[in-house]
């Protein structure tokens, strides 16, 4: 049983290396108890007063500190997503899209946040709002599965996710949802560069189905978008679909036009 378990531990270090650390922090905040679990999260909160006064450690440590309710019930979803990526393309890519994810989410959203206050748009109080957890860099990992999905079906993957992180952003005034969509966002980018021919087993297309279904519980949280958002979600689907069918008939049809063209005439001989 050793000899099976071992390999596999093996590729998907960065998968079970943060999930054991994710619990240990979890355990031992739970044991020192609630008053320095507060203490944690309030330093390691990358919210604007702590990015204000330099703390930049926040940007790493905010990783390994949850917020998110009892672990057991969304670690197995988290180790799922980072498993069926790590399987797809190794640890190094994972590893670099969910720090992408986490950073740049972080901070597009903090640039966003401090202009909103400068404007007058949000209260001051924003500043210390908490910011901890793994879903930036989840969702980014989330994205960036759009590079393994077949291309007859990448258009409408693009467009069920986009649609229901803009359905959900528009229709909450929580800045932590607007993070998701633009680590989701990072995530698709980032997908640009990795290879896109995989093959999928049993086991990946189970793995996809339980981290899908945590990235996108991870986005709907609340009831009104619940029912808004997968709705909105399958009109874009379609509707992205159908664009890139149109877009390929009309380059097949350019195509054929311009051929006759490029092909030269025969030469005439007295």
């Amino acid at each position: 049983m050793l000899s099976r378990i071992l390999p596999a531990v093996t590729r998907l270090r960065v998968t079970v290396s943060y999930a054991l650390m994710l619990v240990a922090v979890a355990t031992t905040l739970l044991v020192l108890g609630p008053r320095v679990r507060d203490v944690v999260i309030r330093h390691m909160s990358t919210n604007l007063h702590n990015l204000w006064h330099g703390h930049i450690v926040t940007l790493i440590g905010s990783a390994f500190v949850t917020e998110n309710g009892p672990m057991w019930v969304w670690l197995p979803g988290l180790v799922a997503l980072l498993a069926v990526g790590e399987l797809l393309w190794r640890s190094g890519r994972v590893f670099v899209t969910f720090a992408l994810g986490h950073v740049g989410a972080t901070l597009i959203v903090a640039v966003g946040l401090t202009a909103a206050i400068r404007f007058g748009w949000l209260p001051i109080s924003v500043e210390h709002a908490s910011d901890v957890g793994i879903s930036y860099g989840a969702e980014a990992v989330l994205g960036a599965l759009t590079a393994a999905v077949p291309a007859k079906w990448r258009p409408a993957w693009i467009g069920w996710w986009l649609v229901v992180g803009l359905v959900v952003v528009v229709l909450t005034d929580d800045f932590t949802n607007a993070g998701h969509f633009v680590a989701l966002v990072l995530g698709m980018l980032l997908s640009t560069r990795f290879r896109t021919t995989v093959r999928w087993t049993r086991i990946r297309i189970a793995l996809l189905g339980l981290g899908g279904s945590f990235g996108y519980l991870m986005l709907v949280n609340t009831a009104v978008t619940a029912v808004a958002a997968p709705l909105a979600g399958a009109v874009g689907a379609l509707a992205a679909h159908w664009a890139f069918r149109r877009y390929r008939v009309r380059r097949l049809r350019r195509s054929i036009a311009i051929a006759p063209a490029l092909i030269p005439e025969p030469a005439l001989y007295d």
